[in-house]
């Protein structure tokens, strides 16, 4: 089971901290670094930066969103920083939600799943050299009734591997059929088929193995004694994913939570959210809620929960250090203790 660690937001006064948390990821065999894009930065620049400061670590998008860039926008973006990196970049896609597509990018959020697919198959159409002529539902190259032509994008043919962040079934389903990887979220090792029937359906469906996939799950870590503590701490968070991450009728991460049996409670945290009474949300989170969803307790209770994730299928763990602090020594030595577990598996 391979590692990979996320990058975090980029500040100009922690621009060495971060080269030094990619260097220390790359020193100790972590195969790859995820660039998000958030509230603070796009997911491209920082690795743009950190490309002339590492050799070996793959360093890919957690995601980039496919309303924010035009297809052959995305697909050059990526051939740059395929040769940046000297083929070491992985483009992590996914279609975000409707609160940050709309209120954000000012783009209706209509037909994802289909924006998605059509920016994957525009994007590989760029990658092999061929003119880019492509009659979508959202996208149509060159533009009907205009001047536009197709243009092949001068660069040598390539292979630039395509990891989706997905969560709905049938996007899951597409995931299995199409992708490199799938960057898993609201992943759960106690109720993999939640996730994994959709991706084992599409795979199969397309003549390929589940194998045939990377399956990268993010996974938040905290090692210590006090379980109650570290449960408690994660119970905002928890709410919040239930809650706030979407609106009150399109919501994947909550969607995945029911899915994996917590029905109920998925609904009625989310209900309360809305209601603007978060700390009452976060009281209604179940233990199990973070427990079954997280790696939390001792070094043991740790190293159990890794080989759990193992034993369901998980190819690389995408680890969430949030509980170390910033990046900074507290980080790093947590890091070497989890390389430390798994290479114990």
């Amino acid at each position: 089971m391979k590692l990979a660690i996320e990058i975090g937001g980029t500040q100009p006064d922690k621009l060495d901290l971060t080269t030094q948390w990619v260097q220390l990821a790359e020193r100790l065999g972590v195969d790859m670094a995820f660039s998000a894009e958030a509230w603070w930065s796009d997911a491209v620049t920082p690795l743009a930066y950190l490309a002339d400061k590492t050799e070996t670590i793959k360093l890919a998008t957690g995601i980039m969103q496919v309303t924010a860039r035009t297809p052959a926008m995305t697909a050059m973006t990526a051939l740059t920083l395929h040769d940046l990196t000297g083929g070491r970049f992985i483009l992590g896609l996914g279609a975000s939600g409707p609160q940050v597509v709309e209120g954000l990018h000012g783009v209706p959020y209509k037909m994802p799943l289909t924006r998605l697919r059509e920016t994957v198959e525009i994007c590989r159409m760029v990658f092999s050299g061929e003119k880019v002529r492509y009659a979508g539902k959202v996208h149509q190259l060159p533009l009907p009734d205009s001047e536009g032509k197709a243009i092949r994008i001068a660069h040598d043919p390539t292979d630039i591997p395509i990891y989706l962040a997905t969560l709905g079934p049938n996007a899951l389903r597409f995931t299995g059929a199409a992708a490199n990887g799938w960057l898993g979220t609201s992943f759960s090792p106690d109720h993999p088929d939640a996730h994994m029937d959709y991706l084992a359906e599409g795979a199969s469906e397309a003549g390929r193995a589940l194998s045939d996939v990377d399956l990268c799950i993010s996974v938040r870590i905290e090692i210590g004694e006090d379980v109650d503590a570290m449960i408690a701490r994660r119970k905002p968070q928890v709410a919040f994913n239930m809650g706030g991450m979407g609106s009150a009728t399109t919501n994947f991460y909550n969607d995945a939570f029911k899915r994996a049996g917590y029905e109920d409670d998925a609904r009625a945290i989310q209900s309360l959210w809305l209601e603007g009474k978060r700390d009452q949300a976060a009281e209604r989170v179940p233990d199990a809620m973070v427990t079954e969803f997280q790696a939390l307790g001792t070094r043991d209770m740790i190293k159990e929960r890794l080989r759990r994730y193992r034993d369901v299928g998980v190819t690389t763990l995408k680890l969430g250090l949030d509980s170390a602090g910033p990046i900074g020594p507290a980080r790093f030595e947590l890091l070497e203790n989890i390389v430390d577990l798994v290479g114990d598996l």
